[in-house]
């Protein structure tokens, strides 16, 4: 798996004329016109196929995120280019600007002037998908009301039994040179052939269907395969499958652009998702076991007993399949405690025998409670103390902790004393005592 950041020689944040610069050097030194190596060719085609993807925002975005198995996944129309596409592709952005085919040879331009000039139109298609289909993947049918080879003369042009005939002004290369001469030398000036319009051949008797244009209006179908994981940023491009091109040119391609159908039930957030799941108050209380939507179908949902309105539980990769990647997201379902407005007369009776009980909040205890409980449990073992002739002495320091210190009296009747409060800090010298609270 290649870098295309390496192959072309710039950093991952390097700006779109970078990149130009960097290629156009690597294609002059990789031309296999001008490199006889053995491995010239295939160096050629990788440089053009990385420069390709990373001058092309979408197909950029895909990769520097997904890398190459992100592009190979669909989604942003990616493929290998042979010779031929990285040669006009070179010739495209950097030929006919000065002559450049001369450089090599002058064996092509004319060529790939020609096959741009019948260059078939592309197409712009939007699929609207559901959630369940991004999920699954799904192959459409897409139904084209568009340009199509014409039956008649076969897409040539030409009406039965003649052919077309060589430009004799550009003498079938499609393009004109002007050559002027100046004080600093002479100048090469290339343009199009204004008698042929760049194609390089005339159409001397026309077909009586298309007119000599080799294509008419027509319906075809395509078969797209959409790849799971899609979404609304993602767009598909399928080659040579744009209308059909002048005179048997090559065809244009298809942009397939996706959006996706709202699902009232979900947000999406790239490949996670997320519902809200309504509870009653007993099943908030008691916890149950519920099941939830999901792309897939239904799920079950364990719903732990005192859980709060706010919180969110996750299903671990029950979301979206992730674009050109294993795994999926995840589901996140988010807690809303539902209050019921209408209550039966029952309901209402049961509510209102509970009005007074209140549970203790989240983190924090019901001290008052617990100090009662306290002092009982220490009288109680006061009075065994007592019946035992045992002394018992209670202490309460600052926070109305008390505590119970038992011993024995030599001489005396045993008793139970008050409790004793310490000291604060800003009574000096000064013992305070406080009766023992009763029940």
């Amino acid at each position: 798996m290649s870098d295309f950041y390496a192959l072309l020689g710039v950093p991952r944040s390097a700006g779109e004329e970078e990149i130009k610069r960097a290629y156009r050097r690597l294609a002059m030194e990789y031309h296999p016109d001008r490199n006889p190596s053995a491995d010239a060719e295939a160096r050629f085609k990788e440089i053009a196929e990385a420069y390709a993807v990373l001058t092309d925002p979408e197909k950029r975005a895909v990769y520097d995120r997904y890398g190459e198995a992100g592009l190979r996944g669909g989604g942003a129309g990616f493929h290998h280019v042979d010779l031929a596409e990285a040669l006009s592709m070179f010739m495209r952005d950097f030929g006919g600007l000065g002559g450049f085919e001369s450089i090599f040879g002058g064996g092509g331009g004319g060529g790939g002037r020609q096959g741009e000039t019948r260059r078939g139109q592309d197409i712009r298609v939007t699929l609207r998908l559901t959630l369940q289909e991004v999920a699954t993947g799904t192959r459409r049918q897409v139904k084209l009301k568009t340009q199509v080879p014409c039956e008649t003369c076969g897409g040539t042009g030409t009406a039965e039994g003649t052919r077309p005939s060589t430009c004799s002004t550009c003498g079938g290369s499609g393009e004109v040179r002007r050559a002027t001469r100046s004080v600093f030398g002479q100048f090469v000036s290339v343009a199009g052939c204004p008698s042929c319009h760049g194609e390089g051949v005339i159409i001397p008797h026309p077909c009586p269907a298309c007119r000599g244009d080799g294509r008419v209006r027509g319906e075809r179908t395509v078969s797209v395969e959409i790849p799971s994981g899609i979404s609304a940023s993602n767009y598909l491009t399928l080659r040579g499958q744009g209308a059909a091109g002048r005179r048997n040119g090559p065809a244009g391609d298809l942009l397939l652009m996706i959006d996706i159908k709202p699902d009232e039930r979900f947000e999406r957030t790239g490949d996670d998702l997320s519902l809200d799941l309504p509870l009653s108050f007993t099943q908030a209380a008691l916890g149950a076991s519920v099941r939830v939507p999901t792309p897939l179908g239904e799920e079950r949902l364990t719903i732990p007993p005192g859980i709060q309105s706010g919180t969110v539980l996750r299903l671990k990769g029950k979301g979206l399949p992730r674009l050109g990647q294993n795994g999926n997201g995840d589901l996140n379902v988010r807690i809303h405690v539902w209050t019921p407005e209408n209550l039966s007369a029952e309901q209402r009776r049961l509510l209102l025998a509970h009005r007074g009980e209140r549970a203790a909040e989240p983190g924090k205890q019901d001290l008052p409670r617990q100090r009662d409980r306290r002092r009982l449990g220490l009288e109680l073992e006061a009075q065994a103390a007592l019946a035992d002739g045992r002394q018992a002495r209670y202490h309460a320091d600052h926070d109305d902790v008390l505590a119970l210190e038992l011993g024995r009296e030599p001489v005396g009747e045993p008793q139970v004393r008050e409790p004793e409060r310490p000291a604060k800090p800003e009574d000096q010298g000064c013992r305070g005592s406080r009766p023992f609270p009763k029940n």
